[in-house]
């Protein structure tokens, strides 16, 4: 069983299992929820250790392209030099971040429709699977699928280019 350390996403995490639980089977016995809540709840926790780690990949791939005092940055939108990062802060550094990022840009705008949606809205809207399938008109299941293709597809499109995540 995995713990979660973060007890704000703990809260979240457990407040989602039991939305689950109630929407999904609300219309089963009680003496079914405890063993039905467990199974909501580590699959829950699963998909936030999931996401975590699909999350921290892109974030450490596009914060070494970004300033680091600037939360609102959008990688995507500026280039800029960060002093220690590792492209150092230099006209060619500069040059091969605009590089990368455009190689990126590129990459997800050849993603099919779906899957670029869906990736963008997960990592750069930074919505849960909830929403991001609300906001797509699709089930849960949907979207993590979509999600985990444009995530393939990025890393072996860069891959190919010579860009290591």
């Amino acid at each position: 069983m995995f713990a979660v350390r973060n007890e704000e996403s703990a809260l979240d995490i457990v407040q989602d299992s039991m939305m689950k639980l109630a929407e999904k089977y609300g219309d089963r016995p009680p003496t079914e929820l405890p063993m039905l809540f467990q199974r909501i709840l580590q699959n829950t926790i699963r998909d936030y250790y999931r996401r975590s780690k699909v999350r921290s990949l892109w974030t450490t791939l596009l914060s070494a392209l970004s300033p680091g005092d600037d939360e609102d940055h959008d990688p995507l939108e500026t280039i800029s030099g960060e002093t220690g990062s590792n492209v150092p802060n230099t006209p060619h550094g500069q040059f091969e971040q605009a590089q990368v990022l455009a190689m990126i840009e590129k990459e997800i705008e050849l993603l099919p429709g779906r899957q670029r949606e869906a990736f963008l809205l997960r990592y750069w809207e930074d919505m849960d699977v909830a929403e991001t399938a609300t906001v797509m008109g699709c089930s849960e299941g949907s979207v993590k699928t979509h999600c985990s293709r444009a995530n393939h597809a990025l890393a072996a499109a860069l891959k190919a280019k010579g860009v290591t995540l």
